[in-house]
């Protein structure tokens, strides 16, 4: 039996937490514990698996019975906790950036292969369903080669973090490791490393809030942007641009996916959802459980195959923080 132990039920943490209910009707696990500084948080989310409260990480890794811990503290926890958790030889799933710096992702890399556990971190928009139809209409070549694409990820300033810790770069790496990472990863994933690449920050006020990255591939291009310059009004969005041959394809979070054909009219393509539940937690900045539902699903239908996941390794979350470090240099 999977037994799964959640560590920290901030956004992130209630998110998957919220994911984990829809999956527990389609796989065979159990969450055993959870974790949380936050004690009514603890108890309150212990109630709804049947669970055992804990509140901190470290009770959780000593005493709770779990064989898979899911790491959902802020990015400068992420090493620690991650480190403590493969040394007790527990299978591990690492939020998103994997690690504040490549060292220590390098690191923890290592460290999963010596101990020989399974181990996933969360880049989800590898799985998110809308991102997943572009890298299937590209693998296959569907509208012929790509010759210039564009990602975007612009937000509100993240000010609902925990102790606003998110606003603290030396605790989340700022916009460019907690934002700007996903498209960053998305793109390595999708056409690999560039041949060149220049990033240009934000020229007033706090300089990597803002990035936009200009990278080339020698037969076509792809340009990065990441904000989160923005007042708590602005909607968030995050949306790509795809050229091809004979069409492009388009993608808002705000108005979904339309294919845009060389010669006829634009159409919306069949992207079947496997899940289009909301994770009902407030704050943040994306309540479509979507790509997190994904990449948990294909997280634990690894561990009941004894497979290793391959699909978001520990490897691709370091190329994704040294691509974001080599931008800042």
């Amino acid at each position: 039996m999977i037994k799964v132990g959640l560590i920290g039920l901030g956004y992130m943490g209630g998110t998957h937490a919220a994911a984990y209910g829809q999956l527990l009707q389609k796989l065979n696990f159990r969450v055993t514990a959870v974790a949380d500084l936050d004690q009514s948080k603890a108890d309150k989310t212990a109630a709804q698996f049947g669970a055992a409260a804990y509140y901190s990480g470290d009770e959780l890794l000593k005493r709770g019975d779990v064989n898979v811990v899911d790491i959902c503290l802020p990015t400068y926890l992420h090493y620690e906790y991650a480190e403590k958790a493969i040394g007790k030889g527990l299978h591990v799933f690492v939020e998103k950036p994997l690690c504040l710096n490549s060292d220590e992702a390098k690191k923890l890399t290592g460290y999963a292969k010596q101990k020989k556990v399974y181990a996933q971190v969360g880049q989800c928009i590898r799985f998110w369903d809308e991102y997943e139809y572009l890298k299937k209409v590209y693998d296959n070549k569907e509208f012929g080669k790509v010759l210039h694409a564009k990602f975007r990820r612009l937000s509100p300033r993240p000010t609902w973090g925990w102790q606003n810790w998110l606003m603290d770069e030396k605790k989340s790496g700022g916009a460019m490791l907690d934002l700007h990472v996903h498209d960053a990863d998305y793109m390595l994933y999708l056409f690999g490393k560039p041949k060149k690449m220049k990033a240009f920050p934000n020229v007033s006020g706090e300089k990597w809030s803002s990035v936009t990255a200009c990278c080339d591939y020698g037969d076509f291009s792809v340009i990065l942007e990441g904000s989160w310059d923005y007042p708590s009004s602005f909607p968030f969005e995050m949306s790509y641009i795809a050229a091809f041959e004979r069409a492009t394809v388009i993608f808002s979070s705000n108005h979904g996916v339309k294919v845009c054909p060389a010669g006829g009219e634009a159409y919306t393509p069949a992207i079947q959802k496997a899940c289009a539940a909301s994770s009902g937690v407030t704050g943040g900045n994306i309540s479509d459980l979507g790509g997190y539902y994904n990449e948990l699903y294909y997280f634990l239908d690894c561990l009941s195959k004894k497979k290793k996941p391959a699909r978001a390794p520990l490897s691709a979350g370091t190329e994704a923080v040294k691509f974001v470090e080599k931008e800042k240099k």
